[in-house]
């Protein structure tokens, strides 16, 4: 689980920081001064990221067993600027909570 786990939150932070740029910069670029070259780039590489981004949450909840309304909500978060970052950090966080909590193995003496 663990490398499923750190898969996905590399690709959250890469989706969620391509987003806010195709947002904050590429969009005033394009309909403030007529400069579409950003939303181009940008927008395209966001949409094939987005699909990957898709595939890991997938795998990484069917790995650990989430609910459908759990995983579908995590996908969606990275159509929204800036909720992808704070679903990484509620995805870390349920995970960090549903791990057994490991007992020390007994020292021979």
């Amino acid at each position: 689980m663990g490398g499923a786990l750190t898969r996905y939150r590399v690709i959250a932070w890469i989706v969620g920081v391509a987003l806010v740029v195709l947002v904050l910069i590429g969009m005033p670029l394009k309909y403030g001064f007529d400069n579409p070259t950003v939303v181009a780039v940008v927008g395209t590489a966001h949409g094939w990221l987005y699909m990957i981004y898709l595939a890991l949450t997938f795998d990484l909840s069917r790995r650990v067993d989430w609910p459908l309304k759990r995983m579908l909500l995590v996908m969606l978060a990275g159509t929204v600027p800036f909720v992808s970052f704070y679903a990484e950090r509620r995805v870390s966080h349920w995970l960090a909570a549903e791990q057994p909590a490991r007992t020390p193995e007994p020292v021979a003496g």
